[in-house]
């Protein structure tokens, strides 16, 4: 009986590819063309590096396995493809030859939807705790503080010479002062008014905004998708949620001293998509890119946490608010990042007039 590999190699999930020495791609199966979004005429014999944009697997473990004949694996890897799309692989690379020719041997299996779904989870449950946290501890400092501000007012009407009651401005100016920072530590405390609108309004009336502000001369574009449908949404959270990020985006490219710093706000409709552990047919998306230095990893997995920043100034709330701004709307905000460019992408879940978040 013959077999035919080609066939089998077409209806694995993993995505298998072959290249040379000059990392020419020599051979793919359906699961690679899949990924890439390309036909077999357009990627045989042409270099890997025409399709993928960045990969956080270093380019000389492959020159080590073809100078050492070796084979490797890596776990985790992150690849950016040309439209900017990010995977995460298992990759599994192997050494042979064929013909005396020198191959490398490429097994990628795709575990980016189920670890994604999983982190998310994760991160939400510790976010939630770190805000219950934070809130406990804004409502316990909010009491004292309000005594100690009407003690000095108290005292103040008191005191005779302007001396003495400049020091009890002084205590009353500041009690305002760790008030208003209680206040935005406990979030925004008005419910959301919903409506069905066109997503790019509220961005264009934020845009409007940060453009009296540009004082960096930082170059925003936008990447619209018209098709979009309107999406039920309370424009003003969704425009301080934008404006927050577009803020931090313009902070950090200030601080990083970019050549040429870029933004750009980019709109497009998502499929299947899960969003706190639901799933919607329709998502739409607002992905926000700079060009700046990238996010530390360091504070990766705690940026949305209050009093958390990778900036020199800043309260570390903007985010945090950004954050529970979207959950009102049943949505998510993600975050990719590396050297160069970082990504807030903001899922808003599109549903049916008449269906209620």
């Amino acid at each position: 009986m013959h077999i035919s590999f080609d066939k089998i190699f077409d209806n694995l999930i993993t995505a298998v590819l072959v290249i040379n020495t000059r990392f020419e791609v020599q051979y793919a199966n359906q699961a690679t063309l899949g990924f890439l979004k390309t036909g077999r005429k357009q990627l045989y014999q042409y270099p890997l590096n025409d399709f993928i944009l960045f990969s956080s697997l270093d380019k000389s473990r492959f020159l080590n396995a073809l100078s050492d004949h070796e084979n490797f694996s890596e776990n985790e890897v992150e690849l950016c493809l040309i439209d900017e799309s990010v995977f995460l692989f298992d990759i599994g690379v192997t050494y042979l030859t064929q013909d005396k020719e020198e191959l490398l041997l490429i097994e990628a299996k795709h575990i980016d939807q189920q670890r994604r779904i999983s982190k998310e989870n994760q991160q939400a449950a510790q976010q939630n705790a770190a805000k219950q946290l934070v809130r406990g501890l804004a409502h316990e400092i909010k009491n004292p503080l309000g005594g100690i501000r009407g003690a000095a007012q108290l005292l103040a009407m008191e005191l005779d010479t302007p001396d003495q009651t400049e020091y009890t401005q002084m205590i009353i100016k500041q009690s305002d002062r760790l008030r208003a920072l209680v206040d935005r530590l406990l979030g925004p405390n008005s419910l959301p008014h919903f409506s069905f609108q066109n997503i790019h309004m509220p961005i264009e009336a934020v845009l409007q905004l940060v453009k009296a502000d540009n004082k960096y001369n930082i170059n925003i574009v936008r990447d619209y998708d018209p098709s979009i449908p309107d999406v039920n949404i309370d424009a003003n959270m969704i425009q301080q949620t934008l404006l927050n990020v577009i803020k931090n985006a313009m902070q950090a490219l200030e601080e990083s001293d970019a050549k040429l710093p870029l933004i750009r706000i980019k709109t497009r409709v998502a499929r299947q998509q899960v969003v706190l552990g639901e799933k919607h047919p329709l998502c739409a998306v607002i992905h926000i890119f700079d060009n700046g230095p990238g996010i530390p990893k360091s504070l990766r997995d705690t940026l949305f946490y209050p009093m958390v920043t990778s900036k020199k100034s800043g309260s570390g709330l903007g985010l945090s608010i950004a954050q529970t701004l979207i959950q009102h709307h049943q949505g998510k905000i993600e975050l990719e990042t590396r050297r160069g460019q970082t990504e807030f992408s903001i899922f808003l879940p599109i549903t049916k007039v008449g269906d209620e978040l």
